[in-house]
């Protein structure tokens, strides 16, 4: 097999060498605990406090308000139990959209067992959630909005400073959380701009390493720890922190936000442009699914349903082609179920199954692209003539191939 082609950097991504290197002296040399007060104690918290003011500084916040966690679940899952029962005096409402990922969604529904009541945004057909709705879905029982800021399975890129703006006209003490996860390194993240009062970040889908995130709390925005037990990140979450972990993401955002955030992203985009332009016609009977305006979806993302196909049938041949991709989350790419995200832009869960996601990465080229597109229509071609359906409602009428056509939007 010639070498393999990895197009799924939203479910994570490699760890970039030099943030390797950054890390390997906080695993090596300066590993003591930086809760403690002798010399190798102070070595690991210099390395602390320096990632805590370099994420601060992308975030555009103080140092004090980043809360280092084991990732972008824990900050989600952080930040919706943390600030509902820090803010139940006030209001046991909570506000999020259909489409979020499960470290939101879970989150709130397991709130609504504990006596919190949820309000699920729809969305349209292109994933964004409608601000009208949003203001009308605010009131002044409501503790907690959270609207994810771009979509991992479709790319949708949410107006977050608009949305925050309304939540805030309509209650100005109910708190406004973004899931910036997949964001971070392509959209921006500076939290004046954008108006909210926290945001979370995961390390590995920056070329970070897995195991860390962080989450921005605004100051003087109240939060329920979570994990009990010492009074590490100003008593927000207990437990020896992740030097080498924290270092690296600082690293990591140091790269994908700074220097090189403008040319991966055009290099993303290129890419990204010629899979929505070229893959509809080469594959009959496809169905682009997240937004027609190249500028409102992530710079890396491309997403489609292939009627008359399972997807897991497209990604396992795939792989044996040697090429990695996805059909949706990561985090539950095990489920028999449609993707959630698609059947709430009113996608049918049949079309739903046939789902394809292509994330794109700065090691990808233009000609892993062609190669891509040059075996995907074979392997949905093969794929539908082992389909009953495809057989029944197209083969038999059209000779197979012909008189196809693809379909585009939501």
């Amino acid at each position: 097999m010639s070498e393999r082609i990895y197009l799924d950097h939203a479910a994570t991504t490699p760890l970039d060498s030099r943030v390797l290197e950054a890390m390997l002296p906080y695993l090596r040399e300066h590993w003591g605990n930086p809760s403690s007060l002798y010399a190798e104690a102070r070595e690991a918290r210099k390395g602390l406090d320096a990632a805590r003011r370099t994420v601060a500084e992308l975030l555009g916040c103080q140092p004090q308000e980043v809360v280092f966690t084991s990732g972008g679940s824990e900050s989600d899952s952080l930040a919706m139990r943390g600030a509902a029962y820090a803010g139940r005096r006030r209001g046991d409402h909570i506000v999020t959209s259909a489409i979020e990922h499960h470290a939101v969604l879970h989150t709130v529904r397991q709130l609504e067992k504990e006596g919190f009541r949820a309000t699920y945004l729809p969305v349209d057909g292109q994933g964004f959630v409608d601000l009208e709705a949003l203001a009308e879905a605010v009131t002044p029982e409501t503790a907690l909005v959270s609207i994810i800021y771009a979509n991992n399975e479709v790319g949708t890129v949410e107006p977050i400073a608009e949305a925050a703006r309304v939540v805030k006209e309509r209650n100005r003490h109910c708190v406004f959380h973004t899931d910036a996860v997949q964001a971070v390194g392509m959209l921006d993240i500076d939290v004046g701009r954008l108006g909210v009062d926290m945001l979370s970040i995961g390390g590995h889908k920056i070329y970070g390493p897995k195991g860390v995130g962080a989450l921005y709390v605004r100051t003087r925005t109240s939060l329920q720890p979570q994990i009990l037990g010492g009074s590490q990140e100003r008593n927000r979450r207990a437990g020896t922190e992740n030097v080498a972990g924290a270092v690296g993401l600082a690293k990591a955002m140091e790269l994908a936000c700074g220097g090189e955030m403008a040319s991966r992203t055009a290099h993303y985009r290129a890419l990204r442009d010629r899979l929505l332009a070229e893959a509809p016609g080469l594959v009959p009977f496809t169905r682009i699914t997240g937004p027609l305006d190249p500028e409102r979806r992530l710079a890396n993302s491309f997403s489609c349903c292939f009627q008359f196909v399972e997807g897991e049938a497209v990604l396992m041949a795939l792989d044996l082609a040697g090429i990695a991709a996805s059909s949706g989350s990561a985090c539950t790419s095990g489920s028999l179920e449609p993707s959630h995200v698609l059947t709430a832009m009113g996608i049918s869960e049949e079309l739903a199954r046939g789902s394809l996601r292509v994330t794109l990465g700065k090691g990808n080229t233009a000609a892993e692209i062609d190669r891509f597109l040059g075996v995907l229509p074979g392997i949905v071609a093969r794929l539908r003539e082992l389909s009953p359906l495809w057989r029944a409602e197209v083969g038999a009428g059209t000779g197979g191939q012909r008189g196809e056509r693809s379909e585009h939007g939501g």
